[in-house]
């Protein structure tokens, strides 16, 4: 079975100057990776990249990640997409970068809308004291078919762009921002059909949406009244989603343990979710989590043991979820997420580890 193997892009290495509210120095969040500094005895840090503090802005780096990327078996990325204040926010690396790269016919990308609200915890000189809201997240029903429109004619028909059925994958990932900024269950459904007619006024069978599942206890807002809601299977299948993943194993599980254990409670769950709901569950795994170099005092929750050799086990669990699903997307946390300590990128702790793992399952 071929399967496409998907890895998370955090698209904040490179200038974007709305960004240096964040990170001042003008090179994007590396500014926090190269202060990080061990808080405890054996924390390693910092972790560094081995190709450097890379603009991923630059179609020439882009070109260089590709070919790691493809060689290694992971083809597709997901770009983590944000719109904030009107408009779009840290679109460089996947514009500048990937779209202009020689060799993006190797990949195919889609987006994942990060429509969580933007806060003081990116920067990491006041994110330990401070949380204070810059952009939310929601949006209403007008803005929404804005942005839809304006991804139709400049992503979801593009030739790279990644498809199931034909259709453009596009993931949401706050459920409760998404309910509460356009007016609850039935006016986001509303709205989801009104997306599908601008998909279908392009020439595309329509759009799949993919929501980033978080847990079976997560709650959100139906912005209605000021009402909570789980999110169940019957919620989903109501306001039109047609797929599901994760983007984080913290997400559902304690993370501050060995990342094997870790691993078999998202076994559990890939097998939990796959009963529950009538939308396919395409499987995830997550590289680690350590978030403490976005912040100057220790965070806890810091994954144990999550070596390339641990790595390796996981996928093969999930490659081994989806064969017998007949799911062939699989997706990973992530290419590049440097302060949360979960990437592929090869680092100086264990290279290219973690990138030949995938090669001996995938490649």
């Amino acid at each position: 079975m071929q399967f496409d193997v998907a890895a998370y892009i955090w698209p904040s290495y490179h200038d974007d100057p709305r960004s240096r509210i964040f990170w001042t120095q003008g090179f994007g969040e590396w500014q926090s990776v190269l202060s990080a500094r061990p808080k405890y005895e054996g924390h390693i840090e910092p972790r560094l990249p081995v190709w450097g503090t890379v603009n991923e802005a630059d179609p020439y780096v882009m070109s260089m990640e590709i070919d790691a990327a493809a060689d290694h078996g992971v083809n597709t990325f997901i770009y983590d997409w944000y719109w904030y204040d009107g408009r779009p926010f840290l679109e460089g690396c996947l514009n500048e970068g990937f779209l202009k790269a020689r060799n993006n016919s190797r990949m195919k990308f889609y987006l994942m809308w990060a429509n969580h609200n933007a806060s003081t915890t990116w920067n990491k000189e006041i994110s330990d004291w401070d949380n204070t809201v810059v952009w939310r997240g929601s949006i209403g029903h007008d803005e929404f078919l804005k942005i839809m429109e304006r991804l139709t004619e400049k992503y979801f028909t593009h030739p790279l762009y990644y498809k199931i059925d034909g259709k453009p994958v596009f993931m949401i990932y706050d459920l409760g921002n998404l309910l509460s900024g356009l007016g609850g269950v039935d006016a986001t459904h509303r709205a989801f059909q009104e997306a599908q007619a601008i998909a279908k006024n392009a020439g595309l069978p329509g759009i799949h949406f993919q929501l980033t599942y978080w847990n079976a206890n997560q709650t959100v807002s139906t912005g209605v009244d000021g009402a909570n809601i789980p999110t169940t299977n019957d919620l989903v299948t109501a306001i039109g989603f047609e797929s599901l993943t994760h983007y984080q194993f913290v997400h559902f599980t304690d993370p501050d343990r060995d990342y094997r254990e870790i691993v078999a409670d998202a076994i559990k769950e890939w097998d939990r979710i796959d009963k529950v709901y009538a939308v396919p569950y395409y499987p995830h795994v997550s590289i680690g989590w350590d978030n403490n170099p976005r912040f100057k005092e220790f965070r806890h929750g810091v994954v144990k043991n999550n070596t390339p050799e641990a790595f390796r086990e996981a996928l093969e669990a999930c490659r081994d979820f989806a064969e017998r699903k007949g799911r062939n997307l699989i997706t990973i946390n992530s290419w590049n997420e440097w302060t949360e300590t979960s990437y592929l990128q090869p680092d100086n702790i264990y290279g290219y580890g973690y990138l030949e793992a995938v090669k001996k399952v995938f490649g």
